[in-house]
């Protein structure tokens, strides 16, 4: 026992006489501690030509990112309207998952029976939402998604808080209720 207080007394000797307050300590990685800033698109040494950064490659899209080919405007909603099919197959479709994200994002201004008797229609905080049997209305599946993807009049984009597999889900879904809405 005395010889292990001996040896633990020497090593804190140690290390204590190793501390000067008069000069700095030795840093590891000093790197890590005194790091250069660079602004994100400024001029550096670091790539060819000066380059702040590297661009992506010309015509790649990031990760999970897919392209949707028709514009915001009403020509673009109707050319959606009129030609835009959904590509998930019925067994791809879980009806359960669609009636879960349509009650988060679209029951509370459409009414979960899609009659446009939301929480919020109710409480007269959005007016004139409408209901999806409205005669004068063609809900084909293409206008569905196109109003999910860039919003149409008060109603806003859902596009960031759906992936393009769930705005579909929520298109077979309000197709669903149309119909229903129709017997």
């Amino acid at each position: 026992m005395k010889i292990v207080c001996k040896i633990l007394i020497i090593i804190a000797l140690f290390f204590s006489s190793c501390k000067n307050n008069e000069y700095p300590n030795y840093e590891y990685m000093p790197n890590m501690y005194e790091s250069i800033g660079y602004e994100t698109y400024a001029e550096n040494t670091l790539f060819e030509n000066s380059q702040g950064a590297l661009n992506p490659v010309d015509g790649t899209i990031p990760r999970g990112y897919s392209l949707y080919q028709y514009e915001d405007s009403n020509s673009g909603y109707e050319l959606a309207k009129n030609s835009l099919q959904n590509p998930l197959k019925d067994d791809e479709i879980s009806m359960t998952k669609a009636k879960e994200l349509y009650d988060i994002y679209c029951g509370v201004c459409h009414g979960n029976k899609g009659d446009g008797q939301g929480v919020l229609f109710k409480r007269e905080k959005i007016l004139g939402i409408p209901s999806y049997s409205d005669q004068g209305r063609d809900i084909t599946e293409g206008s569905v998604y196109h109003v999910i993807y860039y919003g149409r009049n008060t109603m806003g984009s859902h596009a960031n808080q759906l992936n393009e597999k769930e705005r579909w889900l929520v298109t077979s879904y309000v197709m669903k209720l149309k119909s229903d809405l129709k017997k």
